[in-house]
Formats: C-alpha cells, sequence, structure tokens
C-alpha cells in the first residue's frame, strides 16, 4: 500500500472538492471540504462538505434525498484539490439538475433536469 497523501488544506482550512459520477464521469458539482468533512466522508461512505456561507459541515442529499455514495476519493498531483467519485441519487444541484454545471457561458441550458426544488426544499 502506498503512503497516505498529506492533503494541504490551506490557510482556511478548506480545499475544492469536485463530484464526478462513478458510473458516466460526468461532473457533477463543485464544494468545498474539511479536514472534518473528509473524515465523516471516509466515515460513512456519504459526501459530507464544508458551507462556507453558513459555515458548517453538511451532508450531500441529508436535505433533498439526494445523496453522493463515494466510491473512491483521489488527489490532486498538488495534494490542495480533491475529487469524489460517487453514485449520485438523484439530481446534485439545489436547482433540481442532475449536475451543476447544466449550462454554457452564453446561458444555454445542456443539463437534465431531473426534480422540482420548490417541492424539495418548500421550507427554505
Amino acid at each position: 500500500m502506498d503512503d497516505a497523501v498529506a492533503v494541504d488544506f490551506g490557510e482556511k482550512g478548506l480545499v475544492p472538492a469536485v463530484a464526478q459520477d462513478a458510473q458516466s464521469g460526468e461532473v457533477l458539482m463543485l464544494a468545498y471540504v474539511s479536514p472534518e468533512a473528509v473524515e465523516r466522508t471516509r466515515e460513512t461512505g456519504r459526501a459530507h462538505y464544508y458551507s462556507r456561507s453558513r459555515d458548517e459541515l453538511w451532508e450531500k442529499g441529508a436535505t433533498s434525498g439526494h445523496t453522493q455514495a463515494v466510491e473512491e476519493i483521489r488527489v490532486d498531483c498538488d495534494a490542495d484539490t480533491l475529487l469524489y467519485i460517487v453514485e449520485q441519487d438523484g439530481g446534485a444541484c439545489h436547482t433540481g439538475h442532475r449536475s451543476c454545471f447544466y449550462r454554457t457561458l452564453e446561458g444555454e441550458n445542456v443539463g437534465e433536469k431531473v426534480f422540482d426544488p420548490d417541492a424539495v426544499y418548500d421550507d427554505e
């Protein structure tokens, strides 16, 4: 077994984590993770992230039910970005799309909408 990689969480204690669909390779979302989020992800097998706006740890799908089972965590060459290879249940984006990357820079919608966010997040 290779030596474990020490992730460089930097001054703010966070690194970006890209979630990628294990089957299709589609990039689903980007969020930030803290050391605690990574630890919880490894312990539970479910994706955990850190919300910079709410200043708290969160589990993907805790509110929506659209969870991410993490099959593998990879680290980039600089050890400052993670890749979560996931099995996505439902949509990854809070807008109801399968991926957060559902539109082009010109504004063209190129992604699949898989749920109604108003029905899922009715009290937010």
